[in-house]
């Protein structure tokens, strides 16, 4: 019996990797993102020596792709990807015939929450809000036990709420955007700005050893995930939300600030049932791991 490839093109790395039945990753290759300029071609290339990698060394019978950015209701079409040069890409199709085999395109989020649904932190839950940051923000909803992708296969992309009214530029080409106060590169400019000179890992394990400006950057990150996250559960009514991606990393130093600050936003507050906010337990890899998933359902279903 063959295995599902999931791939996982995020703003900074592209991760291919072959799940096994519990989800576990059996194998994995990673290739560095071209910058956002680079030809579509270029991003697809390196997908495909990615996927072609584990091919050799497994039984690969179907791909499933967790993009960054709008993918159309069918799985086929990257429409629009803020952070690659993407636009009404024909994804599927040509890494389908490019790699000879049935190929699924995700948004990225909607593959993180499937797989947190299947393997991780929302096993059991029915109505379920994924929050996931890493260069930008991703969004997914889980309703009745089933992804709700929309009409157009394009909700969940919280990560461009304007929060700000004439705030910060952002790459989807309008201001003040969540996203640019609440994600990996908001993390990074708010302890720039502050004067660390520390970015990624090293940031996170100066916040964990006290060191105060570090933890001020993810205070204020999380600071603004509470106020989005209260927001979208006014909306939404979830009985979980999860948040996933590679910042949330760094578990409580993030959380608990999120968590004190939606508290106090949050419409209703005390009178409520309100949601527990969790990291996703899939870590970063929720999306390739969701995304495997649904190929390989796909590829059942035909």
């Amino acid at each position: 019996m063959g295995v599902s490839v999931g791939v996982d093109v995020g703003g900074t790395k592209i991760v291919a990797g072959v799940p096994g039945p519990d989800g576990r990753l059996l194998d994995r290759e990673d290739r560095a993102t071209p910058d956002r300029a680079s030809a579509p071609i270029l991003v697809e290339g390196l997908i495909a020596d990615a996927v072609e990698s584990l091919c050799a060394r497994h039984d690969v019978r179907a791909v499933g792709v967790a993009a960054a950015g709008f993918v159309d209701a069918p799985g086929a079409r990257v429409r629009f990807a803020p952070h690659l040069s993407w636009r009404d890409e024909p994804l599927r199709d040509r890494l389908g015939a490019r790699l000879g085999l049935p190929v699924l395109v995700a948004n990225d989020a909607n593959a993180a929450l499937w797989g947190e649904a299947r393997f991780g932190a929302a096993r059991g839950a029915d109505h379920v809000l994924m929050v996931t940051l890493g260069t930008g923000i991703g969004g997914a909803l889980l309703v009745g036990g089933r992804l709700h992708t929309g009409r157009n296969g394009m909700a969940g992309e919280f990560g461009h709420m304007r929060v700000v009214p004439d705030g910060r530029p952002c790459e989807c080409g309008h201001t003040g955007c969540w996203e640019q106060y609440c994600s990996g590169k908001a993390l990074a400019r708010f302890a720039r700005e502050a004067g660390s000179v520390a970015l990624g890992q090293a940031l996170m394990e100066a916040a964990s050893h006290g060191e105060p400006v570090a933890q001020g950057a993810f205070v204020e990150v999380g600071r603004w995930l509470g106020i989005g996250l209260a927001d979208l559960v006014a909306a939404f009514d979830p009985d979980l939300v999860l948040v996933g991606g590679g910042v949330s990393a760094a578990g409580e130093l993030l959380l608990q600030p999120a968590r004190r600050t939606f508290a106090e936003a949050l419409v209703g507050s005390g009178h409520r049932k309100e949601p527990r906010i969790l990291a996703a337990g899939l870590g970063p890899l929720a999306g390739l791991i969701g995304a495997a998933d649904l190929a390989a359902r796909a590829e059942e279903q035909r």
